[in-house]
């Protein structure tokens, strides 16, 4: 486990902004964008429409990419994954 969350860049509507999430969660979500074919801030940008004002964008990341996972419908279950280790090693730009 990485440990600290890490900020990451992101472009939401043509507004720069960043979310500190660890890289486990952080690859987990690339990697949720990439089988959708989907760019990432597109992704970010319907999580952020739909979390509402009660909560943070990267504690909203963190729960869909853990709803994902719950659902079968996350990396892991997509076969690309071994598990955390391989998913901390994958880059997602």
């Amino acid at each position: 486990m990485s440990g600290r969350p890490k900020k990451h860049s992101l472009t939401l509507r043509g507004h720069r902004t960043s979310v500190s999430l660890e890289d486990e969660f952080w690859q987990a979500f690339c990697q949720i964008a990439a089988s959708e074919k989907r760019p990432l801030n597109a992704l970010a940008a319907e999580i952020d429409a739909k979390r509402g004002t009660e909560m943070g964008l990267a504690s909203a990341i963190r729960l869909f990419v853990l709803r994902r996972l719950q659902t079968g419908a996350g990396p892991r279950n997509q076969g690309w994954v071994d598990g955390p280790q391989t998913m901390a090693k994958t880059r997602c730009d």
